[in-house]
């Protein structure tokens, strides 16, 4: 039987694209959050939805909101700060749970601590379906695909066609400072290892681009976590940042001195000081500014002698606003299919890589490029 859809995180950015994107699916969740006059009103813009008070920092309150079968949604972030706690009170409810992380770390740590616990309560955790990181898996997955048991290496990049900068987010902007003290994870000689973020640089090639070839700097990404499963044949796994491809190098280098920086607590906090004006207002592009851009994400595999074997390019619609689109889709999946193995699960895991590809295509994210090498 199908349950409820509840929304945790709704007055926030990234929230607000979600509500807007299951309101047009036909959906009417239920609003969660701390501050229930700007839920209220919220509820009231979109026809008089259900809220209800409660704190991402307190299991007890969002258990309470939850009956088994029931789908969460939650935007509310940092993940690494205030995700566990959700994720444990949808395990707790035996429920099923969706987010729009981009924390690597949170959703190992999930795959860790609650992963068991979900195959006893029947709940479904898919953390990260969002831009991070469901197209890079489904490129990915076509091009080990396509490239067969002679694949080898897979590399994933994310770049955007249009000039994204005004264009990002508060949150994006303090994951992309972040991102320059935390480590990297990538998949290699058939294991998970942590390396400076931006440590290495790669050439990806992009059709419709500038130019024939577009750099991105290391990255982490779960990719690294879902795709050596699906595909046993990969022995590496890395993913690359290329949004603003022609300071990738540059970016690298600065990389390198935070790094030496923030092995001190004194000099972390030099350099969160020396970065705090990048976070810029709180908010995010409008439909505007959304529209100006859209998403591009190539994978490539190569087999044990480096030539290339396949490769794929995916375009879609601006990294938000496919965000909010993939987590209503995602969330109408996990409320009315029966067919779901319980536990902590990647987009391959929940849907397979057929059902996938039509999601996604039907989201406007489908491939522009798919070659053998």
């Amino acid at each position: 039987m199908s349950g409820r859809i509840v929304l945790l995180g709704a007055t926030g950015y990234t929230g607000g694209l979600v509500l807007g994107a299951l309101f047009r699916r036909g959906l009417r969740p239920v609003l969660a959050g701390r501050n229930t006059d700007a839920l209220a009103g919220l509820a009231e813009e979109h026809g008089g939805l259900e809220f209800t008070a409660a704190d991402a920092t307190d299991p007890a309150s969002v258990r309470r909101l939850l009956d088994p079968g029931d789908v969460l949604i939650t935007t509310a972030g940092p993940f690494e700060r205030v995700g566990l706690p959700v994720a444990e009170a949808a395990v707790r409810a035996g429920a099923r749970y969706i987010d729009t992380t981009g924390e690597v770390g949170f959703v190992r740590t999930l795959q860790e601590r609650f992963h068991r616990q979900a195959q006893d309560t029947g709940a479904v955790l898919l953390p990260a379906f969002g831009y991070d990181y469901v197209p890079g898996i489904l490129a990915g997955a076509m091009a080990a695909q396509q490239a067969g048991d002679a694949g080898r290496k897979l590399d994933v990049g994310y770049f955007t066609a249009g000039a994204l900068n005004p264009g990002l987010s508060q949150g994006t902007r303090a994951t992309m400072r972040d991102g320059l003290f935390l480590p990297a994870v990538r998949f290699a000689n058939g294991r998970l290892v942590e390396e400076r973020a931006a440590a290495e640089v790669h050439d990806f090639p992009v059709s419709g681009a500038r130019r024939s070839r577009k750099a991105g700097f290391l990255v982490p990404g779960t990719e690294v976590l879902f795709l050596p499963k699906a595909f046993p044949q990969l022995d590496a796994v890395s993913v690359y940042n290329g949004w603003f491809a022609d300071l990738s190098r540059a970016i690298s280098l600065m990389s390198a001195a935070s790094h030496t920086m923030a092995r001190s607590a004194r000099g972390r906090r030099l350099l969160e000081r020396l970065t705090a004006p990048m976070l810029g207002k709180p908010g995010g592009p409008d439909s505007s500014q959304r529209a100006k851009t859209r998403t591009q994400v190539v994978a490539t595999v190569t087999g044990t002698d480096g030539n290339l074997l396949a490769a794929v390019q995916l375009t879609g619609p601006n990294v938000y606003t496919l965000t909010g689109e993939l987590i209503a889709w995602g969330a109408e999946q996990l409320r009315d299919r029966q067919d779901l193995t319980p536990g902590v699960a990647g987009p391959l895991d929940a849907f397979g890589l057929d059902g996938l590809t039509r999601g996604c295509a039907a989201l406007g994210l489908v491939p522009v490029e798919s070659r053998r090498g």
